[in-house]
């Protein structure tokens, strides 16, 4: 698959940088297949593990998902999604990206209730390709509100 000078750049940036090698532990620890994708990216389908709670997502040039390869097939918008992520690595250095999306995300979450509607990085890959709705702010007390609820209706034991 062709790729541009820059995408070949970042490819190898994201490389040195540990960004990729990275996800393909993560990807390794959750038994996924690995193949290649467009642009200088690669997919890891099949991943097996939880966490993080996402249809997809990216560390370096490797993009992972619970679904087969056909799930990006189809959905070449959310592929633009993640690739901008990984850019986001390029642009970071590679690790710094993972402590500074939590923290945005953690923000976000703390603002309007989900992780992803006032996450710079989310927002700066664009909410809706990524299938994200954007909610509106809230008050601090609604959210807190809203996940320690969560927490005391769930069964003992669990």
């Amino acid at each position: 698959m062709a790729m541009s000078g820059w995408q070949g750049l970042k490819l190898v940036v994201n490389t040195i940088n540990l960004s990729t090698p990275a996800g393909v532990l993560v990807g390794v620890i959750g038994r996924a297949r690995f193949s290649r994708g467009p642009r200088g990216l690669f997919y890891a389908t099949g991943y097996r593990l939880n966490f993080p709670v996402a249809s997809a997502f990216t560390i370096g040039n490797l993009i992972l998902t619970k679904h087969d390869r056909a799930y990006f097939d189809e959905r070449p918008i959310l592929v633009q999604h993640e690739e901008r992520h990984s850019w986001q690595y390029f642009c970071l250095i590679g690790l710094p990206m993972l402590p500074l999306y939590l923290l945005a995300a953690g923000w976000s979450f703390l603002r309007t209730g989900c992780p992803a509607s006032r996450n710079i990085f989310e927002r700066l890959a664009n909410l809706k390709d990524g299938n994200y709705t954007e909610r509106p702010l809230q008050p601090l007390g609604k959210t807190l509100s809203q996940a320690f609820s969560g927490l005391r209706s769930r069964p003992r034991g669990q």
